[in-house]
């Protein structure tokens, strides 16, 4: 049986890359330092994962296996020594802390000469997360490691997307997912061979990674935020309110112009993924929390995010984003006392003006038009 090994335990990566993997014949060691989740996995070695719909069907997931990243290092690199696929879903500002988890393990294997090739894929929502992983990763290497990663070791950046919601369950390796899942691996940076089953391997990721961040992860958002100026506490209620749900189809339709425009999808296509993706968002089965999904505002807002780049982009090529400008404007409001970043960012909205507190957060011009049509929505 192949090995693979999971940075996170969490929801998405038991409810998504580790039902997918073992369904493609990996042994999984989940790694994290959530010591309830490990200790069961320990005992159990397997688990349940719920898809959750108009109908409901539950997967029992086995060959799995859990080790304490904090507590059980030795335990821990040797599985990651013995690996044929190592994947994350752990967020893409704890990737610098994978990487040094790696460089003795790529050292390990560039001395002892391993020759089996090795294929690393953060699970991430961001784009390039395999590449920021391989870039943190080779500053911490040798020569000569760096000479064998360079030979042995993939770095294939994914595009990932399926919901999983903020659950409480009572068995704690119990994971309620929706029943959609998209798994988009680039297999230009693949070495060796490489077969998972579900994901879709394609040597324009790009496309398809924007595609996914500017249709579901703004829309999304752009869900929670005008649902909390409304007081509705989570996305399915918020899709049941009609000038909601038809702002967010106007959203993502913006979104879809630049997609077509700008990497040839059909337009027909387009508009049935739009419409499949209201259809996500509206499961009544999957209650997510308006505060889950709006979370972390600051990087939301950041250039090369879900709003900010689209915008801009949609900006160049003269087309019309006046939903997407809304949708900023409502983020701009959003100050959930729980989320430390729309604490911060309320605090430079009160010091600094809205303006320059979108201007910072954002990288747009303070004076550029731009920030001024947001500023008229606000």
């Amino acid at each position: 049986m192949k090995n693979a090994v999971h940075f996170g335990a969490g929801n998405i990566g038991r409810g998504f890359i580790g039902l997918l993997l073992t369904q493609s014949g990996y042994h999984v060691t989940f790694l994290d330092v959530n010591d309830v989740v490990i200790q069961a996995l320990k005992r159990r070695k397997s688990y349940t994962v719920e898809l959750v719909g108009e109908t409901t069907t539950i997967e029992t997931v086995v060959n799995v296996f859990g080790i304490n990243s904090k507590t059980e290092g030795d335990e821990a690199f040797t599985a990651l020594l013995s690996a044929e696929l190592i994947t994350t879903a752990v967020g893409p500002s704890i990737l610098p802390l994978i990487a040094k988890q790696l460089a003795p393990v790529i050292e390990a294997r560039a001395a002892r000469a391993a020759s089996s090739f090795l294929n690393i894929i953060a699970c991430e929502n961001t784009i390039g997360g395999s590449k920021q992983l391989e870039t943190a990763l080779r500053g911490l290497l040798s020569p000569v490691a760096t000479s064998y990663l360079d030979t042995w070791v993939g770095f294939p950046n994914a595009a990932v997307d399926r919901i999983v919601p903020n659950q409480v369950n009572e068995d704690p390796l119990h994971v309620k997912v929706e029943p959609f899942f998209e798994w988009v691996v680039d297999s230009r940076g693949i070495k060796g061979k490489l077969d998972i089953e579900g994901v879709h391997f394609t040597d324009r990721l790009e496309a398809f990674i924007e595609r996914k961040l500017f249709t579901v992860n703004t829309g999304h958002a752009s869900a929670a935020y005008a649902a909390y100026k409304k007081g509705i506490a989570t996305i399915p209620e918020a899709m049941q309110d009609p000038e909601i749900k038809d702002f967010v189809t106007s959203v993502i339709r913006e979104t879809g112009s630049l997609i077509v425009k700008k990497y040839g999808f059909d337009p027909i296509e387009q508009e049935a993924y739009v419409q499949k993706t209201i259809r996500r968002f509206s499961n009544p089965y999957i209650v997510d929390e308006v505060t889950r999904v709006g979370r972390s505002p600051l990087r939301k807002l950041t250039p090369q995010d879900r709003f900010i780049k689209p915008i801009v982009e949609l900006t160049k090529h003269g087309l019309g984003c006046d939903a997407l400008k809304q949708s900023v404007a409502n983020a701009l409001h959003y100050d959930f006392a729980g989320d430390e970043e729309a604490v911060k960012l309320q605090f430079a909205i009160k010091e600094k003006g809205v303006a320059q507190a979108l201007s910072e957060a954002s990288g747009l011009p303070v004076d550029g038009d731009i920030v001024k049509q947001i500023i008229q929505s606000y």
